[in-house]
């Protein structure tokens, strides 16, 4: 049974008509999800067990799989993210892949080439830290990294990011016509925010690792990509792989919000258990009974052991 909270926060950052969306329409400090504070680790908790329990289901049944692909600034929380609300899944059913600069090898295939490789199996959920979603961002403000793709010159005209528009959505609807179920985060942080947090890691030592001389420049276009997120998020939010732009200003109401979103999509789809053919039924049982006859016959044996 759905928990009303869930599917409430799942429905309100989802992008239905991506046409009509305006980044500026959601807040990354959105106070309507400051009314979960009081509930907030509960529900967490509870999304967490949830979660477990619907994987099993879903690897179990083995027919749909969960694509889910997390896009966002640096110092957004996606790694946090990930890892909190993913924290109950069983390892085996999961798989997490992180996609960072293209290779030489993945330069010269196709953009959606290295995603399509790792795509998740029947039964599984796989997670995108990033993703072929990083051709209408990162590669559209910075137009010069194009040119390392060695695309033919009469492809790379003004309609190439609605043609890469295209392919995506079509992408996409393939998939989910074999069965893959597709959502879609962009974890909307604030400028101001994540002025913060990159202050956080610098300050202590046990974040240094996070920090790159590279986040500072990239915050410099902070502006450009919003406009292309919110340009990528206009032409690819679809019913069949839908875009949910999710406040992340605060840490835990990401998390509530992600999770509830997971729960509601894989909820449904109502996996359950298959059930075992009658005849497998039939030779199960024969097994059980023979199981139980011998700790009945230990038992016995016991008893009399005991009697000498």
């Amino acid at each position: 049974m759905k928990t009303p909270a869930y599917h409430d926060i799942a429905t309100r950052y989802r992008v239905t008509i991506g046409t009509r969306f305006r980044l500026a329409s959601i807040q990354p400090n959105d106070a309507w999800g400051a009314s979960f504070k009081a509930d907030a680790d509960e529900l967490i908790s509870d999304s967490v067990k949830r979660l477990s329990d619907l994987q099993e289901r879903l690897y179990a049944q083995d027919r749909w799989s969960i694509l889910l692909i997390f896009q966002a600034m640096d110092a957004a929380g996606k790694d946090g993210t990930i890892k909190h609300v993913m924290s109950g899944v069983n390892p085996q059913g999961c798989e997490v892949h992180s996609f960072k600069s293209p290779s030489s090898e993945e330069l010269d295939h196709d953009f959606l080439w290295r995603n399509s490789r790792v795509l998740p199996r029947r039964g599984h959920i796989g997670i995108f830290n990033r993703s072929y979603y990083e051709e209408t961002l990162v590669v559209r403000v910075h137009q010069s990294i194009l040119a390392r793709q060695q695309l033919p010159p009469a492809l790379v005209t003004k309609n190439i990011w609605r043609e890469r528009y295209d392919d995506i959505n079509a992408y996409e609807r393939y998939l989910s016509r074999q069965g893959v179920v597709i959502r879609k985060f962009f974890l909307h942080v604030s400028k101001e925010e994540q002025r913060l947090r990159f202050l956080k890691r610098l300050e202590e030592a046990d974040k240094h690792w996070k920090f790159s001389l590279a986040d500072v420049g990239e915050r410099a276009h902070f502006a450009d990509y919003m406009r292309a997120y919110e340009d990528t998020i206009r032409h690819t939010s679809t019913t069949w792989a839908p875009w949910h732009v999710i406040p992340a200003d605060r840490k835990w109401f990401t998390r509530l919000a992600v999770a509830a979103t997971i729960v509601d999509t894989i909820e449904s789809l109502d996996p359950r258990f298959p059930s075992a053919d009658p005849k497998v039924k039939a030779e199960l049982n024969k097994v059980k009974a023979a199981l139980e006859a011998e700790v009945k016959a230990a038992k016995a044996k016991t008893v009399r052991a005991s009697k000498k």
